[in-house]
């Protein structure tokens, strides 16, 4: 059997979470177009009985603006030690600028292959994406590239096969049947992030947390926080319409996880500069 641990490199919202949910042909990271939606390490894995791909998801490389912004890119920087790959992922409908041209450094200066993902295709001409793999192949050596889009899954099999073969022969990472190393806590309080962050705008996103305090079989408790009250009345909306619109999205998501019916008891709780917060930033798992 072979087995090994491939990250995932990018500038945010260049579509990694959804280029890993395609992958291993599941759900196992929530994905928006805010930027930072991803804040904290998730591993997606695709098993077929002779491998195991184990995909590391992270947040996209920046520069620490707060407390988890600069927790955010530590994760980062420590996921790439004892890796066998590194897929780094460019947007075809983006500039290639000195963003991609900064992570293009830190991966190629690395030790392990690397394959390329031009990922949404489906937005641009072939012509495009022709000028953005010559761009790209001059930055370094690397294994392949791959023309991609994660959201029809064009490409997506004939990359999956180029992982499997930069893994060595080892024995399986995580049981069978397993998807991904997020506890069920973990993906329900996601999901509900997710969905926060799909009926947001502008800065309010970065401002949102989300915090699981009790689940059971049929019933799921959890706090929306966010650091203003000015925040918490955007969120609980008029009459209660946003925090109607988020529970409705969320609920219908959790439930499809779970294979069955759940009770969303979705509150709305302010606590201030949470994100320059250690103790806050560690109970959120970030």
């Amino acid at each position: 059997m072979r087995s090994g641990l491939v990250a995932l490199a990018g500038r945010p919202n260049v579509g990694k979470s959804t280029i890993v949910n395609a992958i291993c042909a599941e759900k196992v990271a929530i994905v928006s177009d805010k930027p930072q939606t991803t804040r904290r390490r998730i591993s997606g894995v695709w098993s077929n009985g002779d491998c195991q791909l184990v995909l590391i998801d992270l947040p996209g490389f920046q520069r620490p603006r707060d407390t988890m912004t600069e927790r955010m890119q530590k994760t980062v920087d420590k996921s790439f030690e004892g890796i066998d790959g590194v897929l780094f992922v460019i947007s075809a409908d983006e500039y290639i600028g000195s963003g991609d041209e900064f992570i293009a450094r830190r991966v190629f200066a690395g030790d392990v292959p690397i394959v390329i993902a031009v990922n949404k295709v489906d937005r641009v001409k072939p012509t495009k994406i022709a000028e953005q793999i010559s761009r790209i192949s001059l930055m370094g050596n690397f294994y392949s590239i791959h023309p991609i889009s994660a959201k029809t899954g064009d490409g997506i099999g004939m990359l999956r096969n180029d992982l499997l073969d930069l893994l060595p022969a080892g024995p399986a990472l995580f049981p069978e049947g397993i998807v991904t190393d997020q506890t069920l806590e973990e993906r329900v309080a996601e999901l509900v992030r997710e969905q926060a962050l799909r009926f947001t705008h502008d800065e309010l996103p970065h401002a949102v947390g989300v915090q699981l305090i009790g689940l059971s079989e049929s019933c799921a408790e959890v706090w929306i926080l966010v650091e203003k009250e000015s925040q918490k009345q955007i969120l609980i909306g008029t009459g209660g319409s946003m925090v109607k619109k988020i529970g409705s999205g969320a609920r219908s998501e959790i439930e499809k996880m779970l294979g069955h019916s759940i009770f969303l008891d979705l509150r709305i709780k302010v606590r201030k500069d949470w994100r320059q917060r250690p103790a806050d930033l560690s109970r959120l798992g970030i």
